[in-house]
């Protein structure tokens, strides 16, 4: 068996076993993906931002080195660094990088500050730091030092400059704590030898909801994210021609894997990305770049159509809208295909690995109504009272469950899990759902009385309200 990282519940091996078997887990690493869809792609565009374009050729180049000087400047495999950037090609570049040098990206919402940061750096011992210099206002690097300060973990930040910008951290620089500081863009060394990497190694931590004494991590493996944002993938029907927007944060499962920027780098599509989610900004985007599948939370879908009169873009390109973060609301639903002439798909996702969602093929009625069914033939979906007991179809239950791309427990959180998991390895959720008749769930968002949700209110961006746009 793989060894985890200390911490990690494993799965057990019957479970492993079944997965292999059954083909969900194919033995493959992110890091070594990204190689082969370079060799596959190389000259087709993989990322856009602004007027920046990269290829997928110079994307691996870039990931190489990047992981080659991370190495260089003392970062070792196994250590965990923070990672908190907004929707710049450098949060991909970074992601990956860090995972081909063995290194653990704990990926943050760049929008938390020190008191929801700090305690997952605790948790989670981080050595280094990736955040923007200053982002919105917000200095971030002088948050990243305070928290140095205060532990022996982190003593490497990589300040991230946006082009054209500057700061007082544009140097390698050394704090009286010992802390050093290395501009994120000189991070770039000559690429040696690739470390060899087990696909059930913990490929990075998301978090779940907002952090606090005992922060609710989740590590997510090579096999189980890669099960996760392929067969999500499949599903949709992503090939190379199409071009996802990453409107909602990229650190967000949702956008990150739901198929988001994984799935849409592994059918060799380009990644669209945007700092802000406001039809502003979205919808010109969408006819220059012809964007054809994005992911959405309400709020922000119903400002995009009352927007659209206005802005006037040509958004004929768009052929699947997602939303997640709450059950949308049936007018929007059914506004969606008239305004944004494009099918809609209803997501339920967690950090934790459930993902729910309707088909491209469902009646609208389903997918006006409900959440959809699970995403892999691996899934194994639970809905229970209060005793335990599994309900009938259409009456409501707590949603628990367990499978391929779903953990068995929180990173370094024993109470947490405790709490979030059953003897036999459900992951209870902390939602209510019901069953229709032909099989679909309604999750409700409802959290069970006397229990603490698990993670988010519902699916969509981590730390967001669901009934508000995500704040960047």
């Amino acid at each position: 068996m793989t060894r985890m990282l200390e911490g990690c519940t494993p799965w057990p091996e019957e479970f492993v076993d079944r997965y292999w078997m059954a083909g969900h887990w194919r033995g493959h690493t992110l890091d070594s993906l990204l190689r082969g869809w370079a060799l596959q792609y190389g000259p087709r565009t993989a990322l856009v931002h602004g007027a920046t374009r990269i290829t997928y050729a110079n994307l691996n180049r870039r990931v190489d080195r990047m992981a080659a000087g991370f190495r260089l400047r003392g970062l070792r495999p196994g250590q965990r660094v923070l990672v908190q950037l907004p929707n710049v090609p450098e949060f991909v570049v970074t992601v990956f990088a860090l995972m081909r040098a063995g290194i653990v990206p704990v990926l943050c919402p760049v929008s938390h500050r020190a008191s929801e940061v700090s305690p997952v750096a605790w948790t989670t011992q981080a050595v280094g730091y990736v955040g923007p210099s200053v982002h919105q206002g917000f200095d971030h690097t002088a948050m990243a030092a305070d928290i140095a300060a205060r532990g022996p973990f982190l003593r490497r930040v990589f300040p991230f400059e946006a082009p054209g910008t500057s700061s007082p951290y544009g140097g390698f620089t050394t704090d009286p704590s010992g802390c050093h500081y290395f501009p994120l863009g000189s991070v770039d060394s000559p690429p040696d030898r690739a470390l060899a990497q087990s696909a059930g190694q913990v490929a990075f931590l998301l978090l779940s909801g907002g952090a606090g004494e005992e922060p609710a991590i989740v590590p997510r493996t090579h096999n189980d994210y890669l099960h996760q944002a392929q067969t999500a993938a499949e599903l949709v029907s992503l090939t190379e021609d199409d071009v996802y927007l990453a409107a909602l944060p990229a650190e967000s499962n949702f956008a990150f894997g739901c198929p988001g920027i994984v799935g849409t780098l592994s059918a060799g599509g380009t990644v669209v990305l945007v700092e802000d989610p406001g039809p502003a900004q979205c919808l010109p985007v969408i006819e220059r770049e012809r964007v054809t599948v994005t992911s959405l939370v309400p709020a922000i879908a119903r400002l995009w159509l009352d927007a659209l009169p206005e802005i006037r873009a040509d958004v004929s390109s768009l052929r699947l809208v997602q939303i997640g973060g709450s059950p949308v609301d049936r007018a929007t639903a059914e506004r969606m295909g008239s305004g944004l002439g494009c099918r809609l798909q209803q997501v339920f996702d967690m950090a934790e690995g459930p993902l729910v969602l309707t088909r491209p093929d469902d009646p609208d009625e389903t997918v006006f109504t409900t959440q959809g069914r699970p995403l892999s033939p691996g899934d194994e979906i639970r809905l229970v009272d209060a005793d335990g007991k599994d309900v009938p179809d259409g009456e409501p239950g707590e949603l628990l469950a367990r499978g391929p791309h779903t953990p068995r427990g929180y990173y370094r959180a024993p109470g947490h899990n405790a709490r979030s998991f059953t003897t036999d390895g459900h992951l209870r959720t902390g939602h209510l759902a019901r069953r229709t008749p032909d099989g679909n769930l309604v999750v409700t968002g409802r959290p069970v009385t006397g229990r603490p949700v698990t993670g988010r209110p519902v699916a969509g961006p981590q730390g967001a309200d669901p009934e508000d746009p995500p704040g960047r």
